[in-house]
C-alpha cells in the first residue's frame, strides 16, 4: 500500500507539472496571436499569393527572411500570423466557454482583435490572402460558439462588415462559379449569423444587416454546405414575426418549394421547417399556391420521417384555411394521406438532431458524417409520434369546413380512425396523451357540426360526456375548450372506458359485414325515414359500394290489411321498375334493383358521395356563411336540367322534391334521390292526389278543392 501511494503521488506530480507546461505554453501561444494580430493593416505588408496552407506559408517565407527587407519581414509577419490562426483553430476546436476560461481576458483581446484589425479593416480584406481571411473567419466561428463574444462582436459593428463581405462572396459564387475557398467562406458565415439569429434578442442585428437577403440568395447554391447553413440561419431567424415578415418579402417560396421536391431528405427537412415557419404570413401561403406547391407537400407524406411529416402538415393546416387550397388538398389525395397516418400502422423514424447541432457539424465538415438515423427509444419515437397525430388531426379539423371534405373524411372511415385517438392510455407521456385526445376530440366536433354526421356521435358517447361534447359549440379552435372533455372522460372507470371503446369499434366501417340481406352484404347504417332505413352495401360477388333502402311493408301508410299492403307494393315496384329501366342522366340517381324479404321492400340504388342539400344549408348557417351566387347558378341549372329531363322526356313527377332529396357530391354535382312518390304521368291525364312534403308544397296543392295542375309541356 505504502509503494502504491507513492506512485499515486508521483503520478499526481507529473500530471500538476504537464498540465503547467500546457498552461505555460497556451498562455506564450495567445499572447503571440494578439501581438500578431494587434498589428495594422498600414504596417504590414502583405504579399499578393495564395498559401494553400500553413506548411507550405512558412517554407515560402523562410528563403525571405534570409534574404532580408522590407517585404520579407512583412511576409514572415502574415505567415507566422497564419500558423498561429490555425494552430488556435485546431487547439479550441472544442473549447465553448472562452469568457470562463482562465485566459479569457487573452481571448477577448484576441477577438476583439480580430475583428478590429482584420474583419473591420477593409485595406486588410482587400489584400489578405483567401486562405488567411478564411483563417480569420474560422477564429471568429470558434469564438462565437460563446455567446459574450456576440455582443462584442455586434458593439464593434462587426455584423454589418460580415453581411458585406457575405453578400459579395455569395454574388461571386454564384454568378461566376466557385473561387477557391469561397464555399468555406459562406459555411463559416452563413454559421455566425446562425449563432447570432439562435439569440431572440439578436436576430434584428442580422435583418439590419440585410445578411437574411444574401441568405435567401444562397438557397440557389450548389454546394450542399452552403445551402444547409443558408437553411439553418433563416429557420433560426423566422422564429421571431418580424424576422419572418421581412424575409417573406422576399421571393423565396420557389426556391423551397424546388428543394423539396429534388434534394436530399436533410435538405427537404430543414426546409419544410422554414416554410413551416413562414407559411404564418399570407403572402407565403399566397405563393405555395401559386407555385402549385400542394402535389410537392403531399408527395412527401409518403416518407417515414417523423420531422419532416410533422413539418409537412402543419404547413397543410395553414395552407389549407384557403377555401382552394382545402378542395385541392382533397382532390390530391391529401385527406387520405392524413387519415392513413392517423391509422398507425407506419413505421416512422426520427433522430435527436437540433438547429444548432446541425449548425455546429455542418460548419465543421462533419454533416455528411452525422448519424441522422440514430435509433431512438421507443418512448421517444412513441411520443414524437403523438405530436404527428396531434398535426393530423389539425389539418383535418380545418379541412372538414368544407362539407364535401368532411364527408370524404366520413366515408374514408376518418370518424372512426380519429375516435380511436381519444382513449386514454396510461402507460403514454400523460400531456403528449393528453394534447392529442384535445387537437382530436376538435377534430370530432367540428365533423359533429355538419348535421348529416351527427347521428354516429350519439353511438359513441355516454350522455353525460356528449353533453359536454355538444356544449362547447360549432367551429370552435381554442384548443382549450376540450380540456374539459378530455379530464372527465379520462376520470371515468375501466367499465365505462371499455363500453366507449365497443361503441367506437360499432362505426368502423371496414369491420366485417354485420349481416347479409339477399346477395347484399350490410357495412353501416345511413340513415332512417318514416318508411325505413337506408345502408351502405356491397354486392356478396362485386366490389362497388350501393345504397339500399329498407321500406317496412307494415307501415299504416301501406294500407290498413294485407291486401291494400300487398296492393301498394305492387304499384311501388311497377313505379320503381319503369324508373330503373327509363332514367339514365348524371344529375338522378340510378335504381338498379327492388326486391322483397321478410316483408320489407328493398331497393338497391346508385350510392351518392356527398351531403343533402339542406345540410349544406344547416352547415353554412352555423358557421355564418353564404352559398356565392357562381355557386347558387351551377346548383340551380343542374337542378333544371334533372327535372326537365324528367318531366319532359320522361313525363315523371318526383312529387317529393325538398332540400333532403338533393345531393351535393364532389364539385356541387347535383342529384336527385328518393323517387320513392315518383309517379309517371299518361299522355292527357292529370295528378290529383296529394303527396309529398308540406314544407315545400306548392299553395294551391294545400287547398283542399285544387287538383294538382298538369304538367307544363
Amino acid at each position: 500500500m505504502p509503494d502504491q501511494d507513492k506512485k499515486v503521488k508521483t503520478t499526481e506530480k507529473s500530471t500538476d507539472k504537464k498540465q503547467q507546461e500546457i498552461t505555460t505554453r497556451d498562455y506564450s501561444d495567445l499572447k503571440r496571436l494578439r501581438c500578431l494580430l494587434n498589428v495594422q493593416s498600414s504596417k504590414q505588408q502583405l504579399p499578393a499569393i495564395n498559401f494553400n496552407s500553413a506548411q507550405n506559408s512558412m517554407t515560402k517565407s523562410e528563403p525571405a527572411i534570409r534574404a532580408g527587407g522590407h517585404r520579407a519581414r512583412g511576409q514572415w509577419h502574415e505567415s507566422t500570423e497564419a500558423v498561429e490562426l490555425e494552430n488556435f483553430s485546431i487547439n479550441y476546436k472544442n473549447e465553448r466557454n472562452f469568457s470562463k476560461h482562465p485566459q479569457h481576458k487573452l481571448f477577448q483581446e484576441i477577438f476583439t482583435a480580430l475583428v478590429k484589425n482584420r474583419l473591420i479593416c477593409r485595406e486588410w480584406v482587400n489584400r489578405a490572402p483567401s486562405i488567411h481571411f478564411l483563417r480569420v473567419l474560422i477564429c471568429l466561428r470558434l469564438l462565437m460558439r460563446d455567446p459574450c463574444y456576440q455582443e462584442i462582436l455586434h458593439g464593434l459593428g462587426g455584423i454589418e462588415n460580415l453581411a458585406q463581405y457575405m453578400e459579395i462572396v455569395a454574388s461571386e459564387y454564384l454568378g461566376y462559379g466557385e473561387e477557391q475557398h469561397t464555399v468555406d467562406k459562406l459555411v463559416n458565415m452563413t454559421y455566425i449569423f446562425q449563432k447570432l439569429a439562435a439569440v431572440k434578442d439578436q436576430r434584428e442585428w442580422v435583418t439590419t444587416s440585410g445578411a437574411h437577403k444574401t441568405l435567401v440568395n444562397l438557397l440557389g447554391a450548389r454546394d450542399t454546405n452552403v445551402l444547409l447553413g443558408s437553411l439553418l440561419a433563416l429557420a433560426s431567424l423566422a422564429e421571431s414575426p418580424e424576422c419572418r415578415e421581412k424575409i417573406s418579402e422576399l421571393n423565396i417560396v420557389e426556391n423551397l418549394l424546388m428543394i423539396l421536391h429534388e434534394y436530399d431528405l436533410l435538405s427537404k427537412r430543414l426546409t419544410a421547417e422554414l416554410l413551416r415557419l413562414l407559411c404564418a404570413e399570407p403572402q407565403v401561403k399566397e405563393q405555395v399556391k401559386l407555385y402549385e406547391g400542394i402535389p410537392v407537400l403531399l408527395s412527401l407524406l409518403h416518407s417515414d420521417h417523423l420531422k419532416l411529416l410533422w413539418s409537412v402538415v402543419w404547413i397543410l393546416v395553414q395552407v389549407c384555411e384557403d377555401p382552394e387550397t382545402s378542395v385541392e388538398i382533397r382532390i390530391w389525395g391529401g385527406i387520405k394521406q392524413l387519415l392513413h397516418i392517423l391509422r398507425g400502422d407506419r413505421n416512422f423514424v426520427s433522430d435527436r438532431s437540433s438547429i444548432g447541432s446541425l449548425s455546429s457539424a455542418n460548419a465543421a465538415g462533419r454533416i455528411q458524417q452525422l448519424h441522422l438515423s440514430e435509433d431512438l427509444s421507443p418512448r421517444e419515437i412513441q411520443e414524437n409520434t403523438f405530436s404527428l397525430q396531434a398535426a393530423c388531426c389539425a389539418a383535418l379539423t380545418e379541412l372538414v369546413l368544407n362539407d364535401t371534405n368532411a364527408h370524404q373524411v366520413v366515408q374514408e372511415n376518418g370518424v372512426y380512425t380519429i375516435a380511436k385517438l381519444i382513449l386514454p392510455n396510461k402507460q403514454k407521456n400523460a400531456a403528449k396523451t393528453n394534447l392529442l385526445q384535445c387537437y382530436a376530440f376538435r377534430a370530432l366536433r367540428f365533423l359533429f357540426s355538419m348535421e348529416r354526421n351527427r347521428p354516429l356521435f350519439k353511438r359513441v358517447f355516454p350522455t353525460d360526456l356528449f353533453e359536454i361534447f355538444i356544449d362547447i359549440g360549432h367551429y370552435v379552435r381554442d384548443i382549450s375548450a376540450y380540456e374539459e372533455l378530455v379530464s372527465k372522460l379520462n376520470l371515468l372507470v375501466e367499465d365505462e372506458l371499455k363500453q366507449i371503446a365497443e361503441n367506437i369499434e360499432s362505426i368502423n366501417q371496414n369491420k366485417a359485414p354485420s349481416k347479409y340481406i339477399g346477395n347484399y352484404a350490410i357495412l353501416d347504417h345511413l340513415g332512417s325515414g318514416a318508411f325505413g332505413c337506408v345502408y351502405k352495401v356491397r354486392k356478396r360477388s362485386g366490389q362497388n359500394l350501393l345504397a339500399m333502402k329498407e321500406v317496412n311493408l307494415h307501415n299504416p301508410a301501406f294500407g290498413k290489411d294485407k291486401k291494400d299492403r300487398d296492393s301498394s307494393v305492387r304499384n311501388i315496384v311497377s313505379e320503381l321498375t319503369i324508373i330503373k329501366e327509363q332514367l339514365y342522366h348524371p344529375n338522378v340517381v340510378r335504381y338498379y334493383k327492388t326486391f322483397l324479404e321478410n316483408d320489407r321492400l328493398y331497393i338497391v340504388m346508385e350510392l351518392i358521395e356527398g351531403a343533402p342539400l339542406g345540410e349544406h344549408f344547416s352547415s353554412l348557417k352555423e358557421k355564418h356563411h353564404h352559398f356565392t351566387e357562381d355557386r347558387l347558378w351551377k346548383i340551380f341549372i343542374q337542378l333544371c336540367l334533372a327535372l326537365r329531363y324528367l318531366h319532359k322526356e320522361k313525363r315523371i313527377v318526383h312529387r317529393d322534391l325538398t332540400p333532403n332529396n338533393i345531393m351535393l357530391g364532389d364539385k356541387d354535382k347535383v342529384t336527385v334521390t328518393d323517387f320513392g312518390l315518383a309517379k309517371q304521368k299518361q299522355e292527357n291525364s292529370k295528378l290529383t292526389s296529394v303527396v309529398g312534403t308540406i314544407l315545400y308544397s306548392c299553395v294551391q296543392h294545400l287547398s283542399p278543392h285544387s287538383p294538382a295542375p298538369a304538367l307544363a309541356t
